[in-house]
């Protein structure tokens, strides 16, 4: 059961090892972008080019599916990045069904894992496998598996590198399980680090903050869903700014946060509680991704002041 391709990853390694797949579930096709044309999930893609076979419901708790998920007779049902599954689905087969979570349980439980571990600065995460049960991500820890986190790491870097442990994990943890040894972990009780689902003004800049927690902010977001910031022209004029990529200049400074510096060539950069963060990756509202001095040539902010 999964939807993108962090959990494409894990179904192959599945099938190429061999097990058998007697269903996969993901979302139904929903349309998307300008045109509005039919998208389908990259699970779906995927179990189309290998002939598995596929459901798709609307609500997990409808009798029609429960009956056929139920025909399929799986001993074993895995989820990774799915939805939230009701009793009745994940307490329907017999060895159970465990969860692949990108993140060292119990910290980051949450819809955003990989992007929190990232925002607040974390040396260190990795995959969880556990069993599901009423709580979400609470459940017995079956196995885990640690990764350093780079300094350079974004949350995009990040996600495909916990993706292929992450399906090495599921493998393993489905071998332990068909061999009758399994032995779980109940989760630590500790102050826990939650990780919530990320909107659009979660992304928001906030230059109040010191150069390190903005550059891991940008981090976090980037590539996707991006930090951002707004700013206004002298006619008024709002400009939403995407932001990939900064570097930090600590120093001390007598301007408001938010204060822009450029010299309209090479450097863009916003003075923030301990110094300036330089601008080196941005998108305008409209415009393709471009390196600060692309922008610079066709685009001058000397009458820019940034809304917060």
């Amino acid at each position: 059961m999964g939807t993108p391709d962090f959990a494409v990853e894990s179904l192959k390694a599945l099938v190429e090892a061999g097990k058998e797949i007697v269903g996969v579930v993901t979302m139904p096709d929903k349309p998307a972008g300008r045109g509005h044309k039919i998208q389908f999930s990259p699970v779906k893609e995927y179990a189309l080019s290998t002939g598995l076979r596929l459901l798709q419901p609307e609500n997990l708790k409808s009798p029609d599916f429960l009956e056929e998920l139920r025909s399929l007779r799986a001993d074993l049902q895995i989820v990774v990045a799915f939805r939230m599954l009701p009793e009745a689905v994940w307490s329907m087969p017999r060895l159970g069904t465990f969860n692949l979570h990108a993140s060292l349980l119990p910290q980051y439980r949450g819809a955003a894992p990989i992007n929190w571990a990232v925002i607040n600065g974390e040396h260190e995460t990795g995959v969880t496998t556990f069993f599901l049960k009423h709580e979400i991500d609470t459940g017995n820890i079956i196995m885990q598996e640690k990764t350093p986190i780079a300094d350079d790491d974004t949350a995009g870097s990040l996600h495909d590198r916990l993706m292929l442990l992450g399906s090495r994990l599921v493998l393993r943890t489905v071998n332990m399980i068909e061999s009758g040894n399994v032995i779980t972990t109940p989760q630590p009780q500790a102050e826990v680090k939650p990780a919530p689902k990320i909107f659009k003004e979660t992304c928001r800049m906030d230059f109040s903050r010191t150069c390190g927690e903005l550059r891991n902010f940008v981090r976090g977001l980037a590539p996707y869903p991006a930090a951002w910031t707004e700013w206004e022209d002298s006619d008024g004029n709002s400009l939403i700014m995407k932001i990939f990529e900064v570097t930090c200049e600590p120093c001390h400074h007598d301007c408001q946060h938010g204060t822009h510096k450029t010299d309209g060539k090479s450097y863009l950069k916003i003075a923030v509680r301990d110094g300036y963060i330089h601008l080196t990756d941005i998108q305008m509202a409209g415009k393709r991704r471009m390196k600060t001095e692309e922008l610079l040539r066709g685009r001058k902010f000397d009458t820019l002041h940034i809304l917060q």
